[in-house]
C-alpha cells in the first residue's frame, strides 16, 4: 500500500523561504546587481567583456553549492551564442512521468537615468527590505527562486516531479539564442508537462499570481532626413520643414496622439472571453492600485499636491490597456544636441526608437511589415523617411487551464 501524500505545511514553507531570501538569495542578488551584464542587443562586445559569462558562472556556482540531491548542472555554450545554465533534478514522487521546466534569464536591460541620488543601476543597495539596482527583479532572482522552491519541497518530504531548469542570457534581446538551445536539449528535456516562467509581476503580495498572456512587440528606428546638414533657423525656418514636425506627421498615421489608440485595425484583436473574465476579477481585487502603484510626477498647486494622470482610472480598462491593447512608446532619440549645447540651428534629421506592444494574438512579423510600409510610404515634403526594423516577437496566450491545475 502506498503511503499517504504529505501535506504542505505553509507556515514552515514561509519560514524557510524567508530565511533563504535573507541569508542566501539577497547576498547573491547583491553581487549580481553589481555586474553590468547587458544583453547582446545593448552590448555587441558582450563576449569580449565577459560580464554575461561572469553572472552565469556566479549563478552556477551558487546552485552547485546548494547540494540538492541528484542535481546535475551544466553551462552550455553553442558556437556564437550566449551561454545558458541547464540543470536536471530527479523526481521524488513515485510514478511521476512528466517534467517541470523552470525558466529564467540573467542578461539585463541597459542602464537608464532618473535614479535617486544615493542609488544607481550597478550599485546595489538594501534599504527597508528592498534591494535596489538593475536586474535583480528582471530577472536575476529566477534561478535562485527555482532552486529554493525545490529545496523547500524536499525539506518537507513533499513528492514532486522531475525538474529541469533553463536559464538563458539573451532574453532582453528577444531571446534569439533560446530556440537553438531548446533544439539542442530536445531529447534531454523529456516530457514537459508544466513550464514555470519566472519572469513576470504580481498584483500584490497577498496571493499567488499567474500570468495568462503576454503582449508581443515590434521595434525599430524611424528616421526622418530633410537636409544634408544643419542650417541656421533664422535663415531656413518657415521654408525648410522641421524634421521633428515631419516625424510627428508620420507618427500620426500610426497613433491618435490625443488618446494613444493605435489606428491600424490589424494591430488590434478581440479579447477572449476567459481573459476578460479574469481581468474583471483582477480589477475587483486590486481596484485603484492597478494604476496608483506607478511613480507619477507631482507638484504643489495651491497648497495641495497634484499628480499626473493615467490614460484611464477604470481598473478594468487599465488592466486591458496594458495587456490586450497595442501601444506605442518612443524609447530613444537621436539627432538632438543636449539642451545646454542647443543653438538656433534647424536640425537636418531626427530619429526615434519605437517600441510597439502588440496584443497576444497579433502576428508580429506581419505587424512589422505593415508598420514599415505605413511609416515610409508617401513621406511629407518627399523627405527621406526610413524605418529600420529591430524585429518583433509574437505574444502568447495560455491555453485554458485544465481542471487539476
Amino acid at each position: 500500500m502506498n503511503a499517504p501524500a504529505r501535506q504542505l505545511e505553509t507556515a514552515a514553507l514561509a519560514a524557510y523561504a524567508d530565511a533563504a531570501w535573507d541569508q542566501r538569495i539577497v547576498p547573491a542578488l547583491t553581487d549580481y546587481i553589481g555586474v553590468p551584464a547587458k544583453s547582446p542587443m545593448f552590448d555587441a562586445a558582450w563576449a569580449e567583456h565577459g560580464l554575461i559569462d561572469r553572472v552565469v558562472r556566479d549563478a552556477a556556482t551558487w546552485v552547485d553549492g546548494r547540494q540538492v540531491a541528484g542535481l546535475k548542472l551544466e553551462v552550455l555554450r553553442l558556437e556564437g551564442r550566449t551561454p545558458v545554465i541547464f540543470f536536471d533534478i530527479p523526481a521524488t514522487k513515485a510514478g511521476s512521468s512528466d517534467t517541470v521546466l523552470l525558466y529564467g534569464h540573467l542578461d539585463k536591460q541597459p542602464e537608464f537615468n532618473g535614479w535617486r541620488k544615493d542609488l544607481g543601476p550597478w550599485t546595489p543597495k538594501y534599504e527597508n527590505g528592498l534591494l535596489y539596482g538593475r536586474g535583480g527583479a528582471d530577472d536575476g532572482y529566477a534561478v535562485y527562486a527555482a532552486i529554493t522552491a525545490i529545496e523547500a519541497l524536499d525539506q518537507q518530504g513533499i513528492g514532486r516531479p522531475r525538474c529541469v531548469g533553463l536559464i538563458e542570457t539573451s532574453e532582453e534581446s528577444g531571446s534569439p539564442d533560446l530556440p537553438a538551445y531548446i533544439a539542442a536539449l530536445n531529447t534531454r528535456l523529456g516530457k514537459v508537462g508544466l513550464v514555470v516562467c519566472l519572469d513576470s509581476g504580481a498584483g500584490n503580495y497577498d496571493q499567488l499570481w499567474l500570468t495568462t498572456s503576454l503582449r508581443g512587440m515590434a521595434s525599430g528606428t524611424l528616421k526622418v532626413e530633410i537636409l544634408t546638414e544643419g542650417i541656421h533657423s533664422g535663415d531656413a525656418s518657415g521654408l525648410v520643414p522641421s524634421s521633428f514636425r515631419i516625424m510627428r506627421q508620420v507618427l500620426d498615421r500610426l497613433e491618435d496622439s490625443a488618446t494613444g489608440r493605435l489606428l491600424p485595425a490589424s494591430f488590434h484583436c478581440e479579447v477572449p472571453a476567459d481573459r476578460l473574465a479574469q481581468a474583471q476579477a483582477t480589477a475587483a481585487i486590486l481596484g485603484e492600485e492597478v494604476y496608483k502603484r506607478f511613480p507619477w510626477a507631482h507638484y504643489d498647486c495651491g497648497g495641495s499636491t497634484t499628480f499626473a494622470l493615467p490614460t484611464t482610472t477604470d481598473p478594468l480598462q487599465a488592466l486591458l490597456n496594458r495587456t490586450w491593447l497595442p501601444t506605442l512608446s518612443v524609447t530613444g532619440a537621436e539627432g538632438f544636441p543636449a539642451i545646454q549645447d542647443a543653438g538656433n540651428v534647424l536640425r537636418h534629421w531626427t530619429a526615434f526608437k519605437l517600441s510597439l506592444r502588440l496584443p497576444p494574438l497579433v502576428d508580429a512579423a506581419a505587424a512589422v511589415q505593415e508598420l514599415k510600409t505605413l511609416l515610409e510610404d508617401n513621406a511629407p515634403y518627399q523627405a527621406k523617411v526610413t524605418f529600420d526594423s529591430g524585429g518583433g516577437a509574437t505574444g502568447w496566450n495560455a491555453p485554458a487551464a485544465t481542471p487539476w491545475f
